[in-house]
């Protein structure tokens, strides 16, 4: 009896040890992320905010990033090691500074073809008469669309509390001193989806420095997205500048839309404070 109970503990020893050599479970592999930029306005610091929005998705530890600040004349094999484009571009509707018939075809083909494209801030008034891209984009600022107040602190509502983008984030976050979108031209109802939106007050405007429209104020969006064939879009109107890319809820939904847009689903987690 006694030589069967040291068999079968010495038979349970050997497991326990081979299961403590098992090898570890490889990691994930990074999804690759391509940051679009290199032209915008004068006081859009693309020199300034591409940086940060690298920096931001790789603290994650989920994206491998690269940037290029010249796309004029890419194609699909440009395009093809990436999961996701994000476009922090404006073209300043200068010919001279549009991509080309054969680039905007290779990224309209990604995009419908099931991979992610991430349309950051002012980069939703890039490339003004460019259909697909607006139908990408789901709103866009184009002429006599598309205004904002002073950079102020305000409030973004979340609308979609199931979507994967926004799930488990409270009802409401600050974003502070950021210019908050409003006016935009929309494609048609229901071509676009929005997760969260901000109210903007009429009052914080001075003569002249919008469209004429009624009322006190308005929830204007501000995250959205949109299905793009087989591929998926989600859009960021927040993070002005450097500044206003450090608050918490700019940082969770961006780099969340960011890996939406990638896969399909989200895994990376809600800071603290934002649940």
């Amino acid at each position: 009896m006694r030589r069967q109970i040291a068999k079968y503990l010495g038979l349970g020893l050997l497991l326990l040890g081979a299961g403590s050599l098992a090898p570890a479970q490889a990691p994930q592999p990074k999804l690759q992320a391509l940051i679009i930029t290199g032209q915008n306005t004068a006081s859009h610091d693309w020199h300034g905010t591409t940086p940060v929005l690298r920096k931001l998705l790789e603290d994650t530890g989920r994206f491998e990033v690269r940037v290029t600040e010249e796309f004029r004349g890419a194609g699909p094999e440009t395009l093809a090691p990436y999961d996701v484009v994000i476009v922090s571009y404006y073209d300043g509707r200068k010919p001279e500074l549009r991509w080309g018939e054969r680039t905007d075809s290779a990224l309209v083909d990604y995009v419908r073809g099931g991979k992610g494209l991430v349309i950051f801030h002012f980069a939703t008034a890039a490339f003004d008469g460019w259909g697909e891209y607006e139908k990408m984009s789901g709103g866009n600022w184009r002429p006599n669309f598309g205004h904002h107040s002073a950079r102020h602190d305000y409030t973004v509502t979340v609308r979609d509390t199931e979507h994967p983008i926004t799930r488990g984030i409270k009802a409401t976050f600050p974003q502070n001193n950021d210019e908050l979108y409003a006016n935009l031209k929309w494609q048609p109802e229901g071509s676009y989806h929005v997760l969260a939106t901000a109210w903007d007050d009429h009052s914080l405007y001075k003569a002249g420095e919008k469209q004429p429209i009624p009322g006190k104020g308005l929830d204007q969006p501000s995250l959205w997205t949109v299905d793009y064939g087989k591929g998926r879009v989600f859009v960021d109107a927040l993070g002005h500048d450097a500044a206003a890319m450090t608050m918490p809820g700019f940082v969770a939904t961006l780099t969340r839309g960011t890996e939406w847009a990638a896969t399909g689903a989200v895994t990376l987690p809600l800071p603290a404070e934002l649940r």
